[in-house]
């Protein structure tokens, strides 16, 4: 099985983090997104995967070798294609049109799930769907009796159906899904100004192509700061983590401190993470990501992000700060 994660998008309601960070690589308790996305699918696959195809905006060396440095330990094969201009999600997934083939499996790089990857061998394509109490935000399937989609319906505010589309497909054949998108292309068919994969679904169901659904059973979501928080928390509770101790300081589980990183003098959690080769010294942080390579002195906060290589000598109560930021 192929997969393809397209993850050429700006992450702009995570400014500043994603200015010189891409979401998918932030880290997580000492793992980037991505990198758990990959673990989950590789674990929860019953099928070999064979290679992995990354869609990014531009070339970029650093993003590349973190690339490298992630799949080379797992001795998975992988290629990176390019989208340049943002035209939709459909393009984004057609810049890697050489891996449309044989079983594909297509994850957005913004979401961790938890399901079993095994799939109706009876449908021509699977959506992972997760059941959630307001629809209206989210693109949403409806099914007939024999619980295979009708309909395909984007933010309805009638309840319609509850069953969200979460951004991960599955095509038992990823040909069909390129020539679809291809007649998106070449007829210029676009919704809200981009080629949408929504627009491909829609158009192979009413040529009679059967989608079944995969209902997920947790579903972490990492689109803007809250959320990605929020998740952060969710991922603490579920991590096998190290204990260590500091001089002076007092650590409230569950916290992830790298081992290159250095405390003294805080109190630091309840869901707090530490990046390597951070430094902090007399503070009070909780429910907080601290990147990489980061000094903290004196702080004094709670649900806050901060980035990698950032100096930070003040006093605030909340604070969302990108990377290579001073503060004093």
């Amino acid at each position: 099985m192929n997969i393809i994660i397209p993850m050429a998008g700006k992450g702009t309601r995570l400014r500043p983090h994603t200015l010189s960070t891409p979401k998918p690589l932030i880290e997580i308790a000492g793992k980037s997104i991505i990198e758990r996305i990959i673990d989950l699918v590789v674990q929860k696959s019953n099928t070999s995967i064979q290679k992995i195809g990354f869609i990014i905006e531009r070339p970029d060396p650093n993003i590349e070798n973190m690339f490298k440095s992630i799949l080379s330990a797992k001795n998975i094969d992988y290629e990176v294609f390019f989208q340049g201009e943002a035209r939709g999600t459909a393009h984004a997934i057609y810049c890697a049109k050489n891996m449309l083939n044989g079983p594909t499996l297509i994850a957005f790089s913004d979401t961790i799930f938890d399901t079993d990857l095994d799939f109706d061998a009876e449908s021509d394509a699977c959506i992972l769907v997760k059941e959630v109490d307001d629809p209206s935000a989210f693109g949403v399937v409806k099914l007939n009796n024999s619980g295979y989609i009708t309909d395909f319906i984007e933010k309805p505010q009638t309840p319609i159906s509850n069953l969200a589309i979460v951004g991960v497909y599955y095509f038992k054949n990823g040909s069909s899904l390129k020539k679809e998108i291809e007649n998106l292309l070449d007829n210029n068919i676009i919704l809200n100004g981009e080629y949408q994969i929504t627009t491909a679904l829609e158009n192979l169901k009413n040529r009679n192509f059967q989608f079944s659904i995969n209902r997920i059973k947790s579903w972490l979501d990492f689109g803007n700061p809250n959320n990605l928080l929020a998740s952060h928390a969710e991922i603490l509770k579920q991590e096998d983590l190290q204990k260590r101790r500091f001089p002076n300081t007092t650590i409230h589980e569950p916290c992830y401190i790298a081992p290159t990183a250095e405390i003294e003098n805080s109190i630091l959690g309840p869901n707090v993470s530490i990046g390597a080769g951070t430094i902090i010294k007399s503070s009070k942080i909780r429910n907080s990501i601290i990147q990489k390579n980061s000094a903290i002195t004196g702080g004094d906060f709670h649900s806050s992000i901060i980035g990698n290589n950032v100096t930070y000598d003040n006093n605030f109560s909340c604070v969302n700060i990108g990377d290579y930021c001073t503060l004093k």
